[in-house]
């Protein structure tokens, strides 16, 4: 897979500063990545994102997107608008749909999950061979699908 220039990724509130890419790892079963800061246009970093490229089941409970805001930049959606022009990236890799995953109780990741426009497919049970379940403790995934 190639790796896209993504200086596009801005608007006139944000743009997403390229730290690094990872090539997939088949052994572990990952995919190729992008990821991001997330910046003011005044270059001031409020968070992070990534994006991963493929279909596994692995992303179905984990997601195609990742995002943290940091504490005293929340509330401004930047994690919405991030993932807005990730969309645009995913498309240049002819992906057809994203999902984007969160908690249960974490209210402002599901709240920045309804506020995209994704529709939650369901409250999914991590299987017990699940990473997040075994490294983490997670053990429930809200799965939302966005459809590009």
């Amino acid at each position: 897979m190639n790796f896209f220039d993504t200086d596009f990724l801005r608007n006139k509130e944000i743009f997403l500063k390229l730290k690094h890419t990872s090539p997939a790892n088949p052994v572990k079963n990952w995919v190729p990545a992008y990821h991001f800061d997330i910046c003011k246009a005044d270059g001031q970093k409020v968070g992070s994102c990534d994006l991963r490229i493929g279909y596994t089941e692995g992303l179905y409970y984990g997601g195609h997107i990742g995002y943290r805001v940091d504490e005293g930049f929340r509330g401004n959606h930047y994690a919405a608008k991030a993932c807005r022009l990730l969309f645009g990236l995913a498309k240049m890799h002819k992906m057809e749909y994203l999902y984007i995953t969160c908690n249960p109780d974490n209210i402002a990741s599901k709240k920045t999950c309804e506020y995209l426009g994704g529709r939650l497919l369901e409250i999914a049970e991590l299987p017990e061979d699940n990473d997040m379940r075994i490294n983490l403790g997670e053990t429930r995934k809200c799965v939302f699908r966005y459809d590009l």
